[in-house]
């Protein structure tokens, strides 16, 4: 990750963060800063990544796949084939 002095709030980006603020927001008179709305989002990345590790022992990879992929994170499994005969 390169680090960077300044945050440039593109008109969609703007509206994600309205968005996510909405969503974080106590009461419809809560209205959280970026710091905190950016805390939160980066906080449920990281939950979400070990929700899915933590499932894998449970669930099939076709069901995670389903409920744990989006358009910015996606599991992926790799089929192989290995020889039972040595």
């Amino acid at each position: 990750m390169t680090r960077r002095t300044s945050l440039k709030l593109t008109d969609e980006r703007e509206r994600q963060l309205e968005r996510a603020s909405e969503l974080i927001a106590a009461d419809q008179h809560d209205d959280p800063t970026m710091s905190v709305v950016i805390d939160a989002a980066l906080q449920h990345l990281l939950e979400s990544e070990q929700n899915v590790q933590d499932a894998r022992g449970e669930f099939d990879p076709e069901t995670i796949q389903t409920i744990a992929n989006t358009s910015v994170i996606g599991l992926r499994y790799r089929t192989s084939v290995e020889s039972r005969r040595r």
